[in-house]
């Protein structure tokens, strides 16, 4: 059983790596394996902070900036995350990190890790095509956020947190276009690839680590489960 988790660059490095959050990470992790030898785990690791502080320094010195150049500064930065992560699973993961889902590579250990591919979309579409390789049904998107809501909280006093949306309403919310840098519960790529393939996503907070443990052994959790219509 293989079970595919898009894991948010801003829960692994926000502005530098957090280590105070991989190590206890890692530790549940492991020990997760370690009861579930059936199970394979694959990641697929975002940006974070540092995308965000070179396609912005890039934004602040270009008088136009160009969207590919955007991606692929962000791209860069989610292989620099991916194999940190690669490091930290190293005896789990003989296998290099996964730069194009769709290229020829074997999973042969527990762990697989995935990065960047290319310009267009986040690695959360690179999740889903993984998921569709490897026949997992689901997608776990761990993020700084707890709960989709119906608008951005941020900006909307009155959004409201969502348990579970369909595809056709998260798709609403999110709309269909791909911005380099902007942050999206799961993005408009991945959302209609998924949503075509019939997947679940679960959206959840990546630091709440007992949270993380419920999601994986199937338990109640706190969240939004996005599926098919």
């Amino acid at each position: 059983m293989v079970k595919v988790i898009s894991l948010g660059g801003s829960i692994v490095a926000p502005s530098g790596v957090d280590v105070d959050f991989l190590h206890p990470f890692t530790d549940l992790v492991r020990s997760y394996l370690a009861s579930r030898p059936e199970v394979r785990l694959i990641f697929v690791v975002g940006g974070g902070g540092a995308a965000r502080t070179y396609q912005n320094a890039y934004r602040s010195i270009s008088d136009s900036p160009v969207e590919a150049e955007l991606d692929w500064i962000g791209i860069a930065a989610t292989r620099l995350n991916g194999q940190l992560l690669h490091a930290l699973f190293c005896t789990d993961c003989p296998d290099p990190v996964v730069t194009d889902p769709t290229a020829d590579f074997e999973f042969r250990g527990r762990v697989l890790i995935g990065a960047g591919w290319k310009p267009g979309f986040s690695t959360d579409f690179d999740a889903v095509l993984l998921a569709q390789r490897f026949a997992a049904n689901e997608v776990i998107n761990l993020s700084n956020i707890e709960k989709v809501f119906t608008a951005d909280p941020r900006k909307d006093p009155s959004a409201r947190p969502i348990d579970r949306i369909d595809w056709n309403g998260f798709r609403t919310i999110v709309g269909s276009e791909w911005q380099p840098g902007a942050n999206y519960p799961f993005d408009p790529v991945a959302s209609k690839k998924a949503a075509e393939l019939g997947l679940k996503v679960i959206v959840a907070s990546g630091r709440n680590l007992e949270n993380l443990r419920s999601i994986l052994e199937g338990n109640a959790f706190i969240g939004t489960e996005i599926g098919p219509d």
